[in-house]
């Protein structure tokens, strides 16, 4: 059997194995698979002994087919990879990287995703508790607390140190794979048992700390040389019978909340071990200048809004006779909402009081006046009904109605109407946002895991509500869109259009205002000419630029992709960006509709550094615009180090924008289908940044959004 392997059950003959080292590098070794056996304490992989080329043997875990209807498997499996990669590329090349079970390879998109370590030697330490030597004591327990402190410097805490997963070979002390890394800081999930997860773990509360993997090597260290497993509350009773221990119950390592032990280097010091990164020389940033220059750019914007303060580093100049006026329309955008709803999401009175002003039409962008006369009705087929609620006096049916009624457009050309929801007129300033890209970047995705992470409660940590704009329509984008998407069915691309519709509406609720929320996707062909289908964008309220690494970034790693996708870089950046952008209308030099750009399909360079800073971790529960700021200037350092600056147009362009990486789909499609299922990352972050500049998120300052 030749190509790449599912996986599947031990065969007698040799087939090629193919993986992707930890450079991301492709090999292909010919391979002999022994028996799968179970893991302890993770039920949905598999393990077996492999034998790659003429003798080299590793260890394989893998998640079998069987298991993958569990989504959250994968994703654990994505998590070690990405930790063991970490790793292998910080460590591997290192004498001290051997306190680590070591990578050989990975492919997580085979039919059977698997990850491939070296088998090394030893045996676990449970095995020689009460039996080490003294000189073998201060070895392990140096090596521990080493091993922590490398962790802690590649950003992750293990979790999973206990006597059954720390293995001894007589010079070295060997942790097991990182099944259950965090990466420092990520909130923490319940984890482990009593006594070597510390209570925090255990408990799932707070973020997850360097000091976490200290209180289990502690624990560890007590049941080496007492013979006995404490009960994992606090310092053990007995503790001042081992002198051994003394480093660890003076410098507080037993202590139980993580705030009161020592850092890692501190707990070295203590143990007079050395410390090999305390001597290290300080590694230097590849993305040093892009990050520079984009904190220089920040600063200008700044300086040209009028938002500089005396502590931003920017030169002293005369101000352009624009700042004052552009100042106060990005104000505007926020300023200008309609009085509170009441409390309701919905708010269609009989008579609906006169809006503060009229909502513009975001297909003709003229104002539109809620007239009862002009309410119509949609049938299955599309016809046109007119919808007359004059007898109607039951306030409760009459508001349903009104729910999903539509209003004719007066401006509409007769031969080509169009209509509006009605509570689009009657709840606050609309707001339209626009998914801006060329054919293939992935808007509709993006679009779809949006609404299906919104429609899964996704705003509501951030004080916001919703209600589909209209119900029907909704309905049928949530069937056609989300549903098959979260069936792991590839969309169609979005087809050319020849009037622009918004594909799906809602109405976003929080701090007292109610505000229309469209959605525009159109085809990159459509948004890349100068047409009349067009013409809607000099209305739009907010665009999302969406960014193709395949199509922008010089990375080998995406040469494979680019060659299943039969795509090319370009360095001319994106065509449809610079048409849009072209169009728009400019107070000064500056578009001021707020902007975000979704470096989308970023799960292609999640091994990344810098990438998987961000797109390794969940959106944090409330919007920090400094850390929006840290991501937007990571991103950007990114484009700049390996795209054109062509790239970068939407940041240089618009007077506010925020940069994020985000994943629609998770994976690549096989065919019409996501053979590993769907798994959006962060694509939430873009929206809610727009929602900051709107004024539509609470707590967030709009004056200081995307800046």
């Amino acid at each position: 059997m030749t190509g790449r392997t599912d996986g599947g059950h031990a065969d007698a003959h040799v087939e090629e194995l193919e993986f992707l080292t930890h450079k991301e590098a492709t090999v292909r070794f010919s391979a002999g698979f022994g028996a799968d056996r179970r893991l302890p304490g993770r039920p949905h992989l598999l393990a077996r002994t492999v034998t790659l080329g003429t003798g080299w043997t590793v260890q394989q875990h893998r998640l079998p087919r069987f298991a993958q209807d569990d989504p959250h498997a994968y994703t654990a499996l994505e998590r070690e990879v990405s930790a063991a990669v970490t790793l292998e590329r910080r460590y591997g090349s290192e004498p001290y990287g051997e306190v680590f079970t070591r990578l050989v390879g990975f492919d997580l998109d085979a039919p059977e995703p698997f990850v491939l370590y070296r088998a090394h030697g030893g045996e676990p330490l449970r095995a020689r508790r009460g039996a080490l030597t003294v000189d073998e004591q201060h070895r392990v327990l140096a090596q521990l607390v080493l091993a922590v402190r490398l962790l802690e410097h590649a950003g992750l805490v293990h979790r999973g140190i206990a006597p059954d997963a720390v293995r001894w070979d007589g010079r070295h002390v060997r942790l097991a794979e990182p099944y259950g890394a965090l990466r420092g800081g990520e909130p923490r999930s319940a984890f482990g048992q009593a006594p070597w997860a510390s209570p925090e773990q255990r408990e799932g509360a707070g973020t997850a700390d360097a000091r976490d993997d200290l209180w289990a090597v502690a624990q560890l260290m007590y049941f080496l040389l007492s013979g006995r497993a404490d009960q994992g509350a606090g310092p053990p009773q007995d503790l001042s019978a081992y002198r051994r221990l003394a480093a660890l119950d003076q410098g507080g390592v037993f202590a139980p909340r993580a705030a009161a032990r020592p850092a890692p280097a501190e707990l070295l010091r203590l143990l007079n071990a050395p410390d090999p990164l305390a001597a290290a020389p300080a590694a230097g940033d590849p993305l040093g200048p892009a990050r520079g220059d984009f904190d220089v750019q920040l600063a200008r914007k700044r300086r040209d809004l009028g938002l500089a303060t005396h502590d931003e580093p920017v030169e002293h100049e005369p101000a352009p006779p624009q700042v004052s006026s552009l100042r106060r329309s990005l104000r505007s955008l926020w300023e200008a909402v309609a009085p509170p709803q009441n409390g309701a999401l919905y708010d269609v009175p009989a008579e609906p009081p006169p809006p503060v002003r009229d909502p513009m039409c975001p297909h003709c962008l003229l104002p539109v006046a809620y007239d009862e006369s002009m309410l119509i009705s949609l049938s299955p087929e599309g016809e046109r009904i007119p919808l007359d609620l004059s007898a109607e006096h039951r306030p409760a049916i009459r508001q349903d109605a009104l729910r999903k009624a539509y209003h004719r457009c007066p401006h509409a050309d007769p031969a080509r109407p169009h209509e509006l929801p009605v509570p689009y007129l009657t709840n606050g300033e609309p707001l339209s946002i626009a998914l801006v890209g060329s054919s293939g970047v992935g808007k509709t995705h993006l679009l779809a895991t949006m609404l299906g992470e919104i429609e899964q409660g996704g705003l509501e940590p951030y004080g916001l509500k919703f209600l589909p704009l209209n119900p029907v329509s909704h309905r049928t984008f949530l069937r056609e869109r989300v549903q098959n998407l979260h069936q792991g069915k590839q969309l169609a691309p979005t087809g050319q259009q020849s009037f622009a519709r918004f594909a799906d509406g809602l109405l976003v609720s929080g701090g007292g205002q109610t505000r229309p929320v469209v959605f525009f996707d159109l085809a990159g062909e459509d948004l890349a000419e100068e047409g009349e289908v067009t013409g809607f964008l000099m209305g739009v309220g907010a665009f999302i630029f969406v960014l193709d690494p395949l199509r922008a970034l010089r990375l080998p790693s995406l040469d494979p992709a680019r060659e299943r996708n039969r795509l090319r870089r370009r360095d001319l950046g994106d065509e449809a960006f610079t048409t849009v952008l072209n169009r728009m209308p400019r107070n000064g030099r500056y578009v001021d509709a707020p902007a975000a750009v979704a470096v989308n399909k970023s799960d292609l360079l999640r091994f990344d550094p810098t990438v998987d800073r961000w797109l390794g971790r969940a959106l944090p529960p409330r919007f920090d615009a400094e850390a929006v700021r840290e991501e937007s200037r990571d991103a950007y350092a990114l484009i700049a180090q390996h795209a054109t600056t062509a790239w970068l147009k939407p940041f240089d362009d618009c007077a506010r924008c925020a940069l994020h990486f985000v994943a629609a789909t998770g994976g690549e499609a096989k065919g019409d289908v996501f053979p590993h299922g769907v798994r959006p990352r962060r694509v939430l972050a873009p929206l809610l940044s727009i929602f900051a500049m709107a004024g539509i998120l609470p707590g967030a300052d709009p004056g200081e959004a995307g800046l």
